[in-house]
């Protein structure tokens, strides 16, 4: 009898230790998927004032513009750090997912802009530039994806039963996803040189 007990404390612990680190699993993958998305949007980042100072010798009459590109780069890579910091925070993965709205809207008025300046448009820089951006908001949108499946998975981990249970017990909150609100601004930044 007293084995018999002993083997079923046994085979609780084990059952606990196994979740326990099903759900360490899931959240180290969404973090590391987050990872991904932050070397696609560093590589972004670094791009756009390459991007501003080529236009600026050509659209010294548009400065408003290439402020707010600017202006939206900045707040968007300094969100980007606070979710690197913790990809598990909700808020931080909100005000990133608003100040990446913010910067594919200054990208996307920039590339109207830029439409009125030929000059510009035939620009070597501005084109190779413009291809290098494109080619990272695609790898963005990839990356983001990953993170969203990661994120849907340990969600999925940690709600089921008995999972819940462990999950709650050892404070495993909930992921948030890294979601684009307007049907719009989910569309890679299009630009036609």
């Amino acid at each position: 009898m007293g084995w018999t007990i002993l083997g079923l404390i046994l085979a609780a612990i084990i059952f606990v230790v196994i979740i326990y680190n099903r759900l360490i699993a899931g959240r180290n993958l969404y973090k590391n998927a987050f990872a991904q998305i932050d070397v696609q949007l560093t590589r972004r980042y670094d791009l756009i004032p390459n991007l501003v100072k080529v236009a600026e010798r050509y659209m010294a009459h548009e400065r408003e513009t290439l402020e707010a590109v600017t202006q939206a780069r900045n707040l968007a890579a300094g969100s980007l750090k606070q979710v690197a910091a913790d990809p598990g925070d909700a808020a931080a993965i909100q005000m990133l997912a608003q100040a990446e709205m913010g910067v594919a809207g200054a990208l996307g008025r920039l590339f109207a802009v830029a439409e009125a300046y030929p000059d510009l448009k035939a620009n070597q820089n501005m084109m190779q530039l413009s291809e290098e951006l494109v080619s990272t908001e695609n790898r963005v949108a990839f990356a983001r994806q990953a993170f969203n499946d990661a994120v849907m998975a340990y969600n999925n981990l940690r709600e089921v039963f008995p999972n819940n249970l462990i999950a709650s017990r050892f404070g495993f909150t909930a992921a948030q996803l890294l979601e684009i609100e307007e049907p719009r601004q989910r569309e890679a930044v299009r630009i036609s040189f």
